[in-house]
């Protein structure tokens, strides 16, 4: 293992271990590259994880303190959970449920495409799909995403089977079991996915993805990555003419320690990395780093998202099997005939009973709520995720009294939902009960938004360094040497789910700036 001194500025230092973090991380060490991964949370490995829902939230999830604001349901309904993400070594990538999904052509051209949208602060990508093919065509190889390379798909749960009976009767062609970085057959030292039925709460079969147990331990054989997990991030240094030159973080014990660092990624998830960026104000950067454009923490996404479930006369038992190895993929086109922008992918989905209990329809009571929960080994479920617009106004801020364990500003989460997302939302909810309905559904349940995993912008990409706050490669307009390296860098959502994209962005950030290191422009 590896053991950097804090004093060695050699050193790339990567700020988080999630699906980004962990990847360039890992990546930038196989390079030859000596890199340090700082993680706010703790290392559980395989073993430990829990099969237990309750247990295994309090064991991974990021609990620390934020607040929110703005019309959306979660502001009311969970005021302190903005978001269901992952403090721990592995980021959310323990708790993902696997769907590896490349963007369309025309996401990344959403502004030449949709036109002037009212109220919606859209913006072409500065790059387009032909150029990112060949590194999603590594990421695919990389994280083993079924129904590629030669891969088989994932076999189908009853949960599945309901949806793709439905889906065949409504006339849907692209329903399948999805594209799923989890094994369906023996691959990179793990085996197949053994169908336990716990995807959100770690694997323990290792059959899944993640960049605890398949990136970082690759990156550390070579030598040259160090992991410090229990290492929360306070602030990002800089020099007198404005390159970053360190982190300064609490240690386990609290105490700070600042790391030295030739080059700094940023990969903290869309809420931790703007406040962090916010958070390293300084004399010469008196808004924040990297922020001459105003837009940190602006433009904040968290994808259309919405659930149907649907009461059978028989068992479906939809919680046995993968969680969502079920998509059915023809909504998700453009065809403003539908009466909005964009599209939105119809992903199977089940919660166990305490989720399902608490994100139903909180704080309900009474027979129309306790005789659906009666009725739960009879539901199937589906979750909805679509494009959502970015607004300049929804974002993250630090709040202006609240703080932090380490006296630092907590972040608040503002959204309000853009008049094209609650359209999208109706027909995607209107669509998924025609599905159940055709099957023979009993009652269906349109479910709002709960904290999700899908958290995006904040730090978007941008041709020109007024309207966002990196590059096509991540790297900040403002600072060669500081990188943002997660899914705030999205210039839009798009309808896919956006761990591929960020995987496949961290695999091409890696390979950039390793080749900038070498030519010593960084």
């Amino acid at each position: 293992m590896a053991n950097f001194d804090l004093s060695d500025d050699s050193v790339v230092v990567v700020i988080g271990s999630g699906a980004g973090g962990g990847t360039v991380g890992a990546e930038l060490a196989m390079k030859g590259v000596k890199t340090v991964i700082l993680e706010a949370g703790s290392r559980h490995e395989i073993p430990d994880f829990i099969n237990d829902e309750w247990g295994s939230f309090v064991q991974l999830a990021w609990l620390d303190k934020r607040t929110t604001s703005g019309d959306w349901r979660v502001a009311k309904d969970f005021s302190g959970l903005p978001a269901w993400i992952v403090k721990a070594v592995g980021g959310s990538t323990t708790h993902w449920a696997g769907a590896s999904l490349r963007f369309q052509p025309h996401e990344f051209k959403v502004r030449t495409t949709y036109g002037d949208i009212p109220g919606a602060n859209l913006l072409d990508w500065p790059i387009e799909l032909e150029e990112m093919e060949p590194w999603y065509a590594r990421a695919e190889d990389r994280m083993g995403v079924t129904r590629t390379n030669d891969i088989p798909g994932l076999p189908g749960n009853n949960n599945f089977k309901v949806m793709k009976k439905g889906a065949d009767k409504l006339g849907y062609k692209e329903c399948h079991t999805g594209r799923m970085a989890i094994n369906s057959q023996p691959r990179d030292g793990r085996g197949p996915c053994q169908q336990i039925g716990f995807c959100f709460q770690g694997c323990k079969s290792g059959a899944k993805w993640s960049t605890l147990y398949v990136e970082i331990p690759k990156g550390e054989e070579t030598g040259n990555l160090e992991v410090r997990p229990n290492s929360q991030v306070l602030k990002i240094e800089h020099d007198a003419s404005g390159k970053a030159t360190g982190v300064l973080y609490a240690d386990k014990d609290g105490n700070q320690q600042l790391q030295k660092a030739r080059v700094v990624c940023v990969a903290g998830n869309s809420i931790e990395s703007p406040r962090l960026l916010l958070n390293s104000a300084s004399s010469m950067f008196p808004d924040g780093l990297a922020n001459s454009s105003g837009q940190v923490g602006k433009n904040y996404m968290r994808h259309m998202t919405g659930s149907v479930y649907a009461v059978f006369d028989k068992p479906v038992n939809m919680y046995r099997g993968t969680t969502m190895a079920g998509i059915i993929q023809d909504e998700s086109r453009n065809d403003p005939s539908r009466g909005f922008v964009g599209g939105y992918e119809m992903e199977t989905l089940s919660l166990g009973l305490p989720f399902m209990s608490a994100f139903l329809d909180p704080g309900a009571w009474g027979r129309e709520f306790t005789s659906a929960i009666d009725m739960y080994d009879h539901m199937a479920g589906m979750w909805l995720v679509g494009e959502d617009m970015p607004q300049e106004s929804n974002g993250v801020t630090l709040h202006p009294t609240e703080k932090d364990q380490h006296g630092l500003p907590v972040p608040n989460v503002h959204f309000d939902e853009h008049p094209n997302d609650v359209a999208m939302r109706n027909h995607a909810y209107t669509q998924g009960a025609a599905v159940y309905d055709a099957v023979g559904a009993v009652r269906t349940f349109p479910t709002p938004p709960y904290p999700s995993t899908h958290n995006l912008g904040t730090n978007r990409m941008s041709e020109k360094a007024r309207d966002g706050v990196v590059n096509r490669w991540g790297q900040t307009h403002d600072i060669a040497n500081l990188f943002i390296s997660d899914g705030s860098q999205f210039t839009t959502g798009a309808a896919e789910n956006p761990t591929l994209t960020i995987v496949a962005l961290a695999l091409r950030q890696a390979d950039h700036i390793a080749s900038e290191m070498s030519k010593g422009t960084l």
